[in-house]
């Protein structure tokens, strides 16, 4: 017998829900905001609201295929199949949380709140996911591949990120390390470094790359390359300065030995409760990723 669909909800808990669990009783919530000026109303208002969206979802998405829901919180725990089709419905940085999971799964990212949400990666309407659905399971969705990053470490253990990877220490005090890229060596003392994806260059990448005296021309999402920025390096006695910035294409590496004796990290796309351990000598390789996000209707 064949197996109908299969699609996976992927979603986060609202401000409203965050604020009940924290505090217990809606009363409680509410004295707590108004302390900080803010109005519960406002915050369970949106919370309505997307409960009524995800109601719309979950009901036109065809009735015979199978159905699971998946709290952010459990991404790490969950085993996606190579059949589900992923739906993802709240911020653009839900679809980054869940894209290191996945391996070659079509994504459809849905905007629940357009006003507060700018819709880089939960591109679609809510009011769409039937039609989607549909297309994606004919093999007719239009579907674009979204370069992502990798950080491997010497001892096989690896880090994927859609947006960037963050090398360096713990608490991002100074990082001691040598980087070699393209033949070129250098020993160097800073506050760490990334390496961002097309898609990551319109976040963190973007905010170093204006800062520089002179800014490197960032890749496209799906460009097959990542760019990489020393944040604040220090020339030393023993550390330079002269490789801050640049490309990193397919095929190619940036390579960190790191020189930290405990707190060296590296972790991507902000998640820092998913962080690697780097000791003293372990040597880390940045590169394109060999997986992409599969991103419907781009």
């Amino acid at each position: 017998m064949t197996l109908a669909p299969s699609c996976v909800l992927v979603e986060r808990p609202t401000d409203y829900a965050d604020v009940l669990a924290r505090h217990g009783t809606r009363d409680q919530a509410r004295f707590f905001l108004a302390q900080r000026d803010i109005d519960l109303a406002d915050v369970e208002e949106r919370h309505l609201r997307y409960q009524e969206t995800r109601t719309r979802v979950l009901g036109a998405i065809p009735s015979e295929w199978r159905i699971a829901t998946l709290a952010r919180a459990d991404l790490d725990r969950f085993l996606f199949a190579e059949d589900d089709i992923i739906v993802v419905l709240g911020q653009d940085g839900l679809v980054a949380n869940v894209a290191k999971y996945l391996d070659g799964q079509p994504v459809i990212g849905l905007n629940p709140d357009p006003d507060r949400n700018p819709g880089v990666l939960v591109t679609q309407s809510p009011d769409a996911i039937g039609d989607l659905c549909a297309d994606v399971f004919a093999g007719r969705a239009s579907v674009q591949q979204r370069t992502m990053a990798a950080a491997t470490l010497d001892d096989g253990q690896q880090v994927l990120a859609l947006n960037e990877i963050f090398l360096g220490h713990r608490t991002h005090q100074s990082a001691r390390y040598t980087l070699s890229i393209n033949g070129q060596r250098e020993h160097q003392s800073s506050s760490g470094l990334i390496a961002a994806t097309g898609t990551g260059a319109t976040g963190w990448a973007q905010s170093i790359n204006h800062g520089r005296r002179g800014p490197i021309d960032l890749p496209g999402p799906v460009a097959p390359q990542l760019a990489w920025f020393v944040r604040e390096a220090w020339d030393g006695p023993h550390t330079g300065t002269r490789l801050t910035a640049g490309l990193v294409d397919a095929g190619a590496a940036l390579t960190v030995t790191c020189e930290l004796g405990e707190d060296g990290v590296v972790f991507g796309d902000g998640i820092e409760a998913d962080r690697l351990r780097l000791d003293w000598g372990q040597r880390v390789t940045i590169a394109v990723a060999d997986r992409h996000l599969q991103l419907v209707g781009e």
